[in-house]
């Protein structure tokens, strides 16, 4: 089966080990970091969300107006804005972009950071009203005739958009979570559930936990598995130890200045997910091939944390691990985003990608 890449759109070059130099959306920075994965063999980069952040559709509309390969994975949650609305915005945002748009639906795993912008719905409330949103989003891009919906969450009457997405039937949902009630709405609404790394083990369990779910809601077909590392590569397995245990280096002198984020705790963390990362550090800084957890443990687990350790061909034979438990989209994020996206491209997609190749046409012989 195919193999797809996700980088980053960051609207600046700020990162946990780097305080960035300029206004929080930077045009030309976006721009710049965009094109670099478009032109070193990325399939789509994300656009994240914050209560603080410049708003991620925007900021996809506008590269979607410079670039024209380039897939986009537009980050929302449903708290800021009816899903009616929602529905039309990335319909539109699919016209802008002649069908690239992927939207990945954020439930939010952290009550302050929600009640930032007015949202204080408890978490298992949250997970109700997101999967309830993403079914009205569906609906809107594709129903031609008016439609009424009296739900928890939601009331409206006699609603049809007048904007439809170019991709038939409709655009891709992406959902990630690591509890149960996160494989439970990903399963039955998500085309794409997302994962942060863990080790092989884990990562195996949590992708039955994400079919069982999606057969449990009477689903026929399952999402298809995405999984996220932060690489940190160098010509040689030593180098790049070094450069790990520099990063982890950077990390804390950061920390040490001033918090690295106003989204997430670094030392108890509401979600699930980063519970599950830092679970993982205690146990151990290095699992399997390549996995190495303190770059983990020194964020709190925040997000994509994870690292993958090792030169070029390492780092591929480890996405290839993952591959070969059915993950075929391989989301990856340096901590210089412009040189490492470049150099991950550059040296570490073709491997991969070579393999692949080699793996369907085995399979197909």
């Amino acid at each position: 089966m195919p193999v797809e890449f996700l980088g980053i759109a960051a609207t600046n070059n700020g990162s946990e080990t780097t305080p960035r130099d300029g206004l929080a959306f930077d045009k030309d920075y976006t721009i710049r970091l965009a094109r670099a994965h478009e032109d070193h063999g990325w399939d789509r980069v994300l656009f994240a969300y914050g209560s603080g952040a410049p708003e991620p559709a925007s900021a996809a509309a506008y590269l979607a107006s410079k670039l024209d390969k380039l897939q986009i994975l537009l980050a929302h949650r449903p708290n800021v804005s009816y899903p009616t609305f929602a529905a039309k915005t990335f319909a539109t945002l699919d016209q802008i972009s002649d069908g690239r748009i992927t939207v990945h639906f954020i439930t939010g795993g952290t009550d302050h950071e929600q009640q930032r912008e007015g949202d204080y719905l408890t978490k298992d409330e949250r997970y109700g009203r997101t999967r309830e949103y993403i079914q009205i989003v569906k609906k809107a891009w594709t129903s031609r005739e008016a439609f009424d919906h009296e739900g928890e969450h939601y009331r409206f009457a006699d609603f049809v958009s007048d904007v439809f997405p170019v991709q038939q039937p409709r655009p891709d949902v992406s959902f990630g979570g690591s509890s149960p009630a996160a494989y439970a709405a990903g399963g039955a609404e998500a085309d794409i559930f997302c994962l942060w790394g863990e080790p092989l083990a884990e990562t195996a369990q949590q992708i039955e936990s994400v079919k069982q779910a999606a057969k449990d809601a009477g689903r026929t077909d399952v999402p298809r598995i995405q999984v996220a590392f932060r690489p940190i590569i160098a010509p040689t397995e030593e180098l790049a130890w070094e450069k790990a245990h520099r990063t982890v280096e950077r990390i804390e002198a950061r920390k040490a200045g001033g918090p690295l984020s106003r989204r997430h705790s670094l030392t108890n963390p509401e979600n699930t997910g980063s519970q599950r990362l830092l679970a993982v550090a205690e146990r151990g800084e290095r699992f399997d091939r390549a996995l190495w957890t303190p770059t983990a443990k020194a964020t709190g687990g925040a997000g994509n944390s994870n690292a993958l350790v090792g030169t070029p061909e390492t780092v591929a034979q480890a996405l290839l691990d993952y591959y070969d438990l059915g993950v075929d989209i391989l989301s990856a994020r340096g901590y210089d985003l412009l040189g490492d996206a470049i150099d991950f491209g550059r040296y570490v997609i073709p491997l991969v990608r070579e393999e692949v190749a080699k793996r369907d046409r085995a399979k197909a012989a």
